[in-house]
């Protein structure tokens, strides 16, 4: 029996020195594995509001202020942005922070938006040298954690596919999703969102972009409705080395009728690593 024992505490010493070493590998080739990531697909910068297909691994921070159509703003605090991550070749993880929404109405009162996550799978990819263009599906998902109704009702869950194609200096990135209640479909509605950005890089570091945002609303109360936003800006990035810095600013004007807001300024700040 003792034995037995002894046998069983070496083979437990074993395997965790095992697992301790491959954790230690792992997280020593940590950086290693996202240069070789980024190394794989082309090298643009994000745009301010359509998701990129990159992998991307960073910390970022949006300001948005939003009006709607009696003039009133709307400001939401780190717009649900938050860590992203590469733990795998082909794989990120997004950790979206809850937004701070403050309302400029005072019979709306102010509190924290949903929880978010986002996980891309990078389907296939080419940087520059070998065509310059990305396929990537991600799968989002939201839980209701808003105050004060500063949230939805009940979680939502987002399959998209995300793609990119670069000409030189030009490329287009966009993305087609479709928000999916986990409960009351009938009542919430679904939400098809369609984001196109094309950027032109300038002096190396200057990315003026020009993107469109489009919503398409079935069921709820929006049933049947479009909303569609052009939004210039101009993003700056990547400044710096290791741990770099980016950062743009953006306008959206609504081209549609129906818009649930108009005149939305974004403020973009990044630190990738």
């Amino acid at each position: 029996m003792r034995t037995c024992l002894l046998i069983l505490c070496r083979l437990i010493l074993i395997c965790s020195s095992m697992a301790s070493s491959a954790q230690n590998q792992y997280l020593n080739s940590w950086f290693e594995r996202v240069d070789k990531a980024k190394d794989e697909q082309p090298h643009w910068v994000t745009p301010l509001a359509t998701t990129t297909p990159r992998l991307e691994e960073e910390y970022r921070y949006d300001q948005v202020w939003q009006e709607n159509a009696k003039g009133i703003t709307t400001n939401i605090y780190d717009g649900g942005k938050g860590l992203e991550l590469i733990p795998a070749e082909k794989v990120e993880i997004i950790f979206n922070l809850p937004p701070y929404i403050a309302h400029d109405n005072p019979k709306v009162r102010d509190g924290w938006g949903d929880v978010a996550f986002l996980v891309k799978y990078r389907l296939l990819s080419r940087n520059e040298e070998h065509g310059s263009y990305i396929l990537t599906a991600f799968l989002g998902w939201s839980l209701p954690t808003g105050q004060f109704s500063n949230g939805a009702l009940h979680p939502v869950i987002t399959p998209t596919i995300a793609y990119g194609k670069g000409f030189n200096n030009f490329d287009l990135q966009g993305t087609f999703g479709i928000g999916l209640p986990t409960a009351d479909t009938s009542t919430l509605g679904r939400t098809i969102a369609w984001n196109n950005a094309f950027q032109y890089r300038i002096l190396k570091k200057l990315w003026p972009e020009v993107e469109l945002n489009s919503t398409f609303f079935q069921g709820g109360k929006n049933d049947g409705f479009k909303q569609n936003f052009v939004t210039p800006g101009l993003v700056m990035g990547r400044l710096f080395g290791r741990v770099g810095f980016t950062f743009g600013g953006g306008y959206q004007i609504a081209t549609t009728h129906f818009h649930t807001s108009n005149h939305n300024a974004i403020l973009s700040i990044r630190f990738p690593f």
